[in-house]
């Protein structure tokens, strides 16, 4: 028997009905209701007998097409039959109200081939669900992590088995035992697809480490060598349109068990994710420190050496330090906040806090230690845009983040800060909440 694929049914699984391998109405005695109501398709026998199911054989449920139309009977006769069938209440008792329902293959038409009545349950079947559970109930323990990020579970399900030395510690802040609302499903496989004669699409981004291709609804990465001769390829990956699903194929196995991974889609970094992803959720990621002091959020932007590290490591007695590398800023409907990330700098410190955004601060490194208010909205634009991470850029990418970046500078008041080393910049910061605050 092959074992379940628990990975492809949380991927695909869009609702109750359609994530069972059989046919079934829930807590319903109209044995063909789900059938038919979902179905896309139909089937023909040899002798012009057309229903809805091919292993439908009761003459009573096949449209005689010698003596009528292929219309007629797929907007007529089978719509007839999601009625015409019961289970009735010894139905509902046993089967239909199965917890193993989900887990099982019985479906009517194949009680009716092994013992003439629609309703009858198939006891070999039940033995086959307790497996399938009990199989899925292991490979979950084993197989599946949720991470939580800025409101966002990324769900990954791998095929070889995850352990706690899988990926570094500084996952450990951001794992759920159960995901939220807004899931993003990830699968890791360990062999390279074979791409040889497939259509690959529209190349739209061609520089190492990726080439990057736009099909009809979804993009394929390839993972490509600087050298432009060789061929070979590390990783392959295809992304639902929005990103949200995503299949991920790298080779070296033994590499994967034996390595502990800085990022949860074993990319140079998860921000290649992320960064398109923020954009439908009203929100990017973008270089900066980010901390949590006294119930609010502050956020510290720069380039590499602008010295994001250093600022947070001056404050950090004052609260709380969620990244000094990358941070996500998102708008929610209370306003803007900063969620720390796990894509840290010098300072090893992550948390996967978050606090309501208060101000932006553009570092400066100075012999002195104040604020200055920037009031140009347009100045505050032009300093935060190339801090904004860009993964694969696309026109309707760049609607999305300028739109919120619009908001965001109407919304959150924004300074230079300049300062020294000497950590007077802690007091600075202190009498500035106590103004900010009231």
């Amino acid at each position: 028997m092959d074992p379940p694929n628990p990975g492809f049914e949380a991927a695909f699984a869009l609702a109750d009905l359609k994530s069972s391998p059989s046919c079934r109405s829930a807590l319903d005695d109209r044995l063909f209701a789900a059938c038919i109501t979902l179905s896309s398709s139909f089937h023909i026998d040899p002798y012009g007998g057309m229903s809805f199911c091919s292993f439908v054989k009761d003459p009573a449920l096949r449209y005689d097409l010698r003596r009528g139309t292929v219309e007629d009977a797929w907007e007529n006769f089978i719509p007839a039959l999601v009625d015409l069938v019961r289970g009735g209440e010894e139905y509902l008792r046993n089967c239909g109200s199965c917890a193993k329902r989900r887990d099982c293959r019985w479906c009517a038409v194949y009680a009716f081939l092994e013992r003439r009545d629609y309703s009858a349950p198939l006891p070999y079947l039940c033995e086959i669900a307790e497996e399938a559970d009990s199989y899925k109930k292991d490979w979950e323990k084993s197989h599946r992590r949720f991470y939580d990020i800025a409101g966002i579970t990324i769900q990954v399900d791998s095929d070889l088995p995850l352990t706690d030395s899988t990926y570094h510690p500084k996952f450990n802040q951001f794992e759920r035992f159960e995901p939220g609302k807004d899931i993003v499903h990830l699968r890791l496989h360990f062999e390279l697809p074979d791409l040889a004669g497939k259509k690959l699409g529209k190349e739209v981004y061609r520089k190492p480490p990726w080439a990057i291709y736009q099909q009809p609804n979804s993009w394929l990465y390839l993972g490509i060598s600087p050298d432009v001769l060789d061929p070979s390829l590390h990783r392959v990956v295809k992304f639902s349109a929005g990103h949200d699903r995503a299949e991920i194929y790298v080779d070296r196995p033994e590499l994967f068990r034996t390595t502990t991974h800085h990022s949860l889609t074993l990319f140079p970094t998860d921000q290649i994710l992320l960064a398109r992803l923020l954009a439908e959720r009203r929100g990017f990621s973008i270089h900066a420190a980010g901390m949590a002091i006294a119930g609010s959020g502050l956020l510290f932007v720069g380039h590499s050496t602008a010295g994001k590290s250093t600022t947070v490591m001056l404050l950090k007695e004052e609260g709380e330090i969620l990244c000094d590398e990358n941070m996500i800023v998102r708008r929610w409907e209370d306003g803007f906040r900063i969620h720390g990330t796990w894509s840290h700098g010098d300072v090893d410190e992550v948390s996967d806090g978050q606090a309501p955004l208060r101000g932006l601060f553009f570092l400066e490194k100075a012999e002195e230690n104040r604020l200055e208010p920037i009031l140009d909205k347009f100045d505050v634009t032009r300093r935060l845009l190339p801090r904004i991470l860009k993964p694969l850029v696309t026109a309707d990418w760049w609607e999305k983040i300028l739109a919120t970046v619009e908001t965001l500078v109407r919304e959150v008041p924004a300074y230079r800060m300049r300062f020294d080393k000497s950590g007077q910049i802690r007091q600075v910061i202190r009498e500035w909440l106590q103004q900010s605050q009231g």
